[in-house]
């Protein structure tokens, strides 16, 4: 556990006090965090260790190169909530910009295509779409974040294969069976050289 007194606006932690058991558990969680990718969770949990070995909050600081606060912050983190206390909480992130609305629009205009949307083209591409979110709702999108945004709704990127319009499906298969393996390199024999 981690002891505090109360000063007049600060408080200063005193050195945690570690059963031996608890100290491997930790120890043991942080393993399993740093696997799981929780790296955030395995810095945090060396700090109780360390400061159960009797390194003050500044000495642990400096060996995980982090600040003072948030070691402190930690350790008290940890008197209060346990293990539970040092563990990632959810993070919200920014607040979504489009409306769930304006998305169910953004989809729909995705699905009726770009002709249908009066754009001259047959295929939609971020930087169009950036533009068409711009106009109809007034909001600057990278086009990166468009093609994230449209990920999330589902949606995956296709790239438009090119055929000849007038092509002779016969005429084809015949020059890929005949004509291109006689066009293809073949390794030059070298004079005097027997390859076999």
């Amino acid at each position: 556990m981690v002891c505090f007194q109360e000063k007049e606006t600060s408080l200063i932690p005193h050195l945690v006090s570690l059963h031996w058991s608890t100290r491997q558990r930790l120890i043991r969680l942080r393993k399993e965090a740093e696997q799981d990718g929780a790296y955030r969770v395995a810095r945090r949990l060396p700090a109780v260790v360390l400061n159960a070995t009797g390194r003050t909050s500044g000495e642990v600081a400096h060996l995980l190169a982090a600040s003072r606060s948030k070691v402190s912050e930690w350790l008290a983190n940890y008197l209060r909530h346990g293990v539970a206390g040092l563990l990632e909480g959810h993070r919200s992130g920014r607040p979504a910009r489009l409306t769930a609305g304006q998305r169910q629009e953004l989809g729909d205009i995705v699905e009726s295509g770009p002709v249908a949307y009066g754009v001259d083209c047959g295929v939609w591409t971020s930087p169009r779409l950036a533009r068409v979110i711009e106009e109809e709702w007034g909001i600057a999108y990278h086009p990166g974040h468009v093609r994230r945004l449209l990920h999330e709704m589902g949606f995956s990127v296709q790239r438009p294969r090119r055929i000849l319009v007038r092509a002779d499906p016969v005429r084809q298969d015949r020059w890929q069976r005949d004509d291109y393996p006689r066009l293809k390199k073949s390794p030059a024999r070298r004079a005097g050289v027997d390859l076999q």
